[in-house]
């Protein structure tokens, strides 16, 4: 029997057909809801025996398989003779139409045709490509009429085509089936606490509903995460997954666990989507045929590096993509992309999921169902979230587009105008307090920001791609169209969960669309997904993140207490206030009781709530004990200078090593210090986010909810951010050091609630 591969008429075209390089210059952002406008306004002239978004479906054999194909054409229309005419729609914003249609949509309609013909036992039909002036809304049709044979021969040729793709992937598939059927959990035994995570995020898989876990440091949670989520790959209850982070060490843990599974047999699929900027090959940072060889011509070249590297590789980390990509002549980053799509798994950063500005759009509906999401340090995702759906603006690009384009482009002029004058209104409202906000946007935003962007775009269509690729458009009007880009998508996502606020400073004028509450969002944009699994150690309290990440009723639950024992730690608590009005006073305890901590040799780290707070402090140290070896956590750190800061950190170091860091940062989450590499951790203040506007609009509105809106604003988070410190320590059950916890609030209520039950057999320094 033969093995039957299912896919979209527009994918495989697209595969098969496709050619030509990455494009270049600008593109309008609005092309998809343009083309949606156009197909709408041609189907609404169709008679009434036509038919519009037909489904069509068909078998192909091809080389011992089956390749059964679906789709949905633009048009079937009737002639008054009865004869039928397949028709696809295709706008564009090209300075001119195309004389001839491009060999993929061809490729498109002849497929459809192909698929109507075996349908109705039709002799010959004709196919129609029409294209649409997106702007001038000018219109041209190509046709041509194919008989039942021709489109035989077209689709057999593009199945041939697609097969030894398909045929590696089919046998990739078989293959990495059996391997994890076969596949034993990576190390002798689970530790405590570990199965229980791996089984409930196996359950939440089968039943196809979410998971919350909060599992201590130390006990393997990346494992815990991604063995039983292979497994039910292997069971046949889904087909991928991806595992989501936020910082690129929690990354390389991933990539660790797979690398450790693939050693016990494991045959899959990895790739890793690394940021683009820094998988650019190009110093310039230029991007376009051009400029990049690996952008010219990259579709004629990219199915070949692609069936090379799935071919001979099963982790595609960025070392391994930049082989290829180089082998190849490719771009590195899109190639990321290209191969994610036909990957098992991917490690990727939160954005391409849940941005609505970066999500990977061309993931199928129905690979989503079979998909689960692995959300590691879930307790990051809150911030992020509200991040991603809040968007502002400042007045001065748009008066400076004003009065750039006054005489030069009228209507672009007017569009910044309109803009502009808001702001102005704004300002009068803020006046004398700096700031004002509003339960609702300012209602004419979202039409004088349509405005803009309308006469931006076509500026911009105009303008010489050099200009824009190097950045060297001096009058800002390309950030202010991405910008204004980013305020209409805020616009449209606005509801109860928002609010508006400007603030005043120097004259200007800065709006902002506030998102409050992202769960809504951050559930509509990872909506289709078989399963969502969200783990940390630090989500405490469960209750507070199940809220804010969009837990449902029937949504698991769970809470693994620590494998360690309480004799691993020893736990301190300095009653100092380190409120910012007392800071300079705190600065002698604070030295004695890292000088006293520093006594015994071993390696320590201290975490502060600023830069500033910890140079003080630091200072204060260096003088009281300059032969302490120290290292300082500097802002913008490189990789290799983070690399270089961990790895000072050494069993057998000849001398006591502190290093100052920053609650919060880089160094106080995701990092691995195991045994003698870190002996023990001090945490100075309560973390709690800098007092601000937004942090106490989000206590307002949490408050009017009947909430304690402070816990939510401002406790929450700040503790989230010391428990992630203290967990830098223990790594595993042989390992021990002290915890010293610098702030008098730690022995008051919610934060001393909020402490890990382990850390509650606590002393307090006179």
């Amino acid at each position: 029997m033969s093995a039957v591969i299912t896919i979209s008429v527009r994918t495989l075209v697209e595969y098969v057909y496709r050619s030509g390089s990455l494009e270049s210059g600008f593109r309008s952002a609005s092309s998809l809801a343009e083309g949606t406008r156009i197909h709408q306004q041609i189907q609404q002239q169709y008679k009434e025996d036509d038919r519009k978004e037909v489904y069509l479906s068909a078998e192909i054999p091809c080389d011992g398989l089956i390749i059964a194909v679906f789709g949905r054409c633009d048009g079937l229309l009737l002639s008054a003779d009865g004869r039928l005419t397949v028709e696809e729609i295709k706008s564009t914003g090209a300075p001119e139409l195309p004389e001839e249609g491009r060999e993929v949509h061809w490729a498109q309609t002849l497929m459809y045709a192909h698929m109507i013909i075996l349908e109705q036992d039709l002799p010959d039909i004709t196919v129609r490509l029409t294209y649409v002036h997106s702007r001038t809304g000018e219109q041209r049709s190509l046709e041509r009429l194919v008989s039942a044979a021709e489109a035989a021969a077209f689709a057999g040729a593009t199945a041939a085509a697609y097969a030894p793709y398909a045929a590696l992937l089919l046998q990739h598939g078989e293959r990495r089936t059996e391997s994890i059927r076969r596949l034993e959990f990576p190390f002798p035994a689970y530790r405590e606490g570990q199965r229980r995570l791996a089984g409930a995020v196996y359950k939440s898989i089968a039943d196809g509903v979410n998971l919350f876990a909060q599992a201590p440091t130390g006990i393997g949670k990346t494992m815990s995460a991604l063995f039983p989520a292979v497994k039910a790959m292997g069971e046949g209850l889904q087909r991928g997954l991806f595992y989501l982070t936020a910082k690129t060490v929690t990354r390389l843990a991933a990539q660790d666990a797979f690398a450790l599974m693939s050693s016990g047999g494991l045959h899959l699929h990895v790739v890793t989507i690394t940021a683009k900027e820094k998988a650019c090959f190009r110093e310039e940072g230029l991007c376009g045929p051009d400029y990049c060889p690996f952008a010219d011509g990259y579709y004629d070249r990219i199915n070949g590096a692609l069936m090379d590297m799935l071919r001979s590789e099963t982790l595609m980390d960025r070392n391994v993509l930049e082989q290829y990509a180089r082998k190849h002549t490719v771009c590195p980053f899109e190639l990321s992309l290209d191969a994610a799509y036909a990957s098992d798994a991917v490690i990727c950063d939160y954005n391409y999921i849940f941005d609505p500005r970066i999500s990977l759009k061309r993931l199928p509906e129905e690979r989503k169902k079979d998909t689960a999401l692995l959300v590691d340090e879930a307790h990051n995702l809150v911030d992020r979230g509200r991040e991603m759906f809040s968007a502002g603006l400042r007045k001065a690009p748009f008066l400076a587009l004003k009065r750039r384009y006054k005489g030069q482009n009228r209507a672009l002029s007017a569009a910044a105008g309109g803009l502009n004058a808001l702001f102005i209104a704004l300002r009068k409202e803020c006046e004398p307090a700096g700031s004002g906000k509003w339960s609702a946007y300012p209602g004419e935003l979202p039409g004088l920001l349509e405005a803009f962007v309308q006469e931006a775009e076509r500026e911009l269509l105009g303008s010489a791609p050099a200009l824009l690729l190097e950045g060297e458009q001096e009058d800002g009007l390309l950030d202010a169209y991405y910008e204004a880009q980013a305020m209409l998508r805020a616009c449209k996502m606005y509801d109860e969960r928002y609010i508006t606020y400007a603030e005043t400073e120097k004259g200007d004028v800065f709006l902002k669309l506030f998102n409050l509450d992202p769960s809504h969002l951050l559930t509509q944009s990872s909506k289709g997904f078989r399963s969502r699994i969200f783990f940390s150690a630090t989500l405490s309290p469960l209750h507070y993140y199940r809220e804010m990440l969009g837990a449902g009723e029937d949504d698991y639950s769970l809470t693994i207490p620590s494998p360690f024992r309480k004799e691993q730690w020893q736990i301190s608590i300095l009653p100092v206030s380190t409120r910012f009005r007392d800071r300079d006073d705190s600065l002698k305890p604070l030295t004695a009781a890292l000088s006293a901590m520093v006594a015994r040799k071993g390696n320590y780290l201290v975490f502060f709530p600023s830069y500033q707070y910890l140079q003080k402090v630091y200072d204060a140290f260096s003088t009281a004990l300059p032969g302490v070896r120290t290292l300082v956590q500097g802002s913008g750190m490189s990789e290799e200078e983070r690399e270089r800061f961990l790895g000072a950190f050494r069993l057998g170091n000849e001398e006591t090593l502190l290093g100052f860091a920053v609650l919060g940062g880089i160094f106080s989450e995701g990092v691995d210090l195991p045994g003698d590499r870190l002996g023990g951790v001090m945490v100075v203040g309560v973390g709690l986010p800098q007092l601000g506007l937004e942090r106490n609009l989000l206590r307002e509105y949490f408050g009017a909810q009947g909430k304690n809106g402070f816990d939510y604003a401002y406790v929450y988070p700040g503790m989230c951010k010391v428990l992630q410190a203290g967990g830098r320590l223990i790594r595993s059950e042989s390992d021990t050091g002290v915890i010293l916890l610098a702030d008098d609030r730690f022995l008051q209520p919610p934060y001393l609630w909020l402490l890990p039950e382990e850390w509650r057999d606590y002393r307090i320094l006179g």
